[in-house]
């Protein structure tokens, strides 16, 4: 029990005055995916006369969405009841909705506001002349290679069962679900798992295959929510419930082409559709509307800013400066840890390769599974469970190199240390760290131009940096936003090697005209 109050004394430490303050924000999720941010942002747009709204977008998949809702860090997310029911509840077979709402309940949890549309999981394939209808002639096809998304293949209502119930013997290979379009056009893959109400089927002439042995359960959209959330936000909730039923197949499909073809930001997708279908207008009107006025026969796509326009637009120097937070608290508690660790492997021979082991060891974490273990852990998303593991990865390189630098002091000048009468914690100080100063500089530079990239996966979990672009530009298959993400943090660790090297330069400087003939 003391240990659970240590973790939840540092998370609250971590997260500053923003923990502090969540009780009064009405904070809104979103998944790594269009739809999911353009539902995200009418969902916040909606609330935001009513209460103070945060919207925490692109939090990864279900798993990580899930953990900070349950520990918290948001109140509410868009959700899919075939996920609910089979992903999140475990369910061998569709349960129903009393059932569904009975066992979340047990988790403080809520599903409401059925918002309109059916978004179910499919298969598609180009729109070849001898491309398969249904998936049932896919059997057998063992020459057809599958990208699937990794969430896909992982699921429960995914790539095991359907492979099962069809008889599938292909092995699918894991693509992110923003570049599977592009892959099956350039033919490196031949079947992608999708969702049916992508934009991005018709424009890319995609064939999508009959489900002929109903193994897909219904996707209506919903909301998951913490059931104390409805009663702190009484007003926004009761503006967010105008929105059940609202939202046609259609109108999602023309805000998912306004977002991924014509450009357009998500915020902007939400505010015209909010535009076009007012709240206090009768469900039925709203529905018959049809698609948003930005996607209509006839309109003019917005123009898409160029890479230039992305990099240096207004959030420019809000993303530089999370980044540079993150990199700079993480390599400095890596410091804090680390260069004592070091110190013990160098004086404890029996020690040294645990400890470098151990260190080694938390480096071959893959970084998305350790932020997923992290939130239930500190109870929160965002900057503590990324500094925790840009901490955990900037370990290795400064610990090795304090041991490497310090086994480097001459023996000759530890004797002569010994003989003028110094004990070993006045050796250390005073000769063996100034001494080793330089070879421990070079690991510090290595951890902290290794977190400037690695701190893009930050933006994963809600800490933001310029990994927010890049997961957007993921989403949005743009090349653009990623090089808007990937520009900057790649000139970021260039300054970063540059600073570490004036550094490096200067200690040395040091040395040499401290060190005088005898």
């Amino acid at each position: 029990m003391t240990g659970r109050r240590w973790m939840a004394g540092l998370a609250m430490v971590f997260a500053g005055p923003a923990a502090m303050a969540a009780g009064d924000t009405l904070h809104i999720g979103s998944k790594r995916f269009t739809e999911s941010y353009i539902l995200g942002e009418v969902l916040a747009q909606t609330a935001a006369p009513h209460a103070k709204v945060e919207h925490l977008q692109g939090l990864g998949n279900t798993a990580i969405v899930l953990a900070a809702l349950e520990a918290g860090r948001i109140d509410v997310y868009p959700e899919y009841v075939g996920t609910l029911d089979l992903e999140i509840l475990k369910h061998a077979k569709p349960a129903s909705m009393e059932q569904i709402r009975k066992e979340l309940a047990a988790m403080g949890l809520g599903v409401a506001v059925p918002l309109g549309f059916n978004n179910t999981y499919a298969l598609a394939m180009r729109g070849d002349a001898d491309a398969p209808h249904k998936l049932s002639e896919l059997a057998g096809r063992t020459q057809l290679r599958f990208g699937l998304s990794h969430e896909f293949i992982g699921r429960a209502d995914g790539w095991q069962g359907l492979a099962a119930r069809y008889g599938l013997t292909q092995r699918p290979e894991g693509l992110d679900h923003g570049i599977a379009y592009e892959a099956l056009r350039h033919k490196q893959v031949d079947v992608v798992d999708i969702y049916s109400t992508e934009a991005r089927i018709s424009q890319y002439g995609l064939r999508v295959l009959e489900d002929d042995r109903a193994y897909f359960p219904r996707y209506d959209a919903v909301l998951l929510y913490r059931l104390d959330a409805a009663r702190r936000f009484s007003a926004a909730w009761q503006a967010i419930s105008r929105l059940e039923g609202r939202i046609s197949e259609k109108d999602m499909i023309a805000m998912n082409a306004a977002a991924e073809i014509d450009g357009q930001s998500f915020s902007r997708v939400a505010s015209d559709w909010l535009a076009a279908h007012p709240l206090s207008a009768p469900a039925a009107g709203a529905a018959a509307a049809g698609a948003i006025a930005a996607a209509a026969p006839g309109a003019v796509p917005a123009a898409r800013d160029g890479l230039l326009a992305k990099i240096f637009d207004k959030n420019l120097g809000h993303l530089t400066r999370q980044h540079l937070t993150l990199v700079l608290l993480a390599v400095a508690i890596a410091c804090v840890i680390g260069v004592p660790l070091g110190v013990l492997a160098a004086w404890l021979p029996r020690l040294r390769q645990v400890v470098l082991g151990l260190t080694g060891m938390l480096q071959t974490i893959p970084s998305l599974a350790l932020l997923a273990l992290l939130i239930p852990l500190l109870g929160m998303i965002g900057t503590a469970p990324a500094l925790v593991a840009l901490v955990v990865y900037a370990l290795l390189p400064i610990v090795r190199n304090t041991c490497t630098g310090l086994l480097q002091v001459s023996p000759g000048l530890k004797l002569a240390a010994q003989a003028i009468g110094l004990r070993p914690m006045q050796r250390l100080v005073h000769i063996d760290l100034p001494l080793a100063l330089p070879v421990i500089l070079a690991g510090v530079k290595t951890a902290a131009v290794l977190s400037v990239g690695t701190a893009t996966i930050a933006a994963f979990i809600g800490a933001g940096g310029f990994g927010e672009r890049i997961t957007i530009g993921l989403a949005l298959n743009d090349n653009d936003m990623l090089l808007a993400g990937a520009i900057p943090a790649a000139i970021l660790a260039l300054l970063t090697q540059g600073v570490f090297e004036l550094l490096e330069h200067a200690v040395l400087n040091r040395h040499r005209f401290s060190v005088k003939p005898v």
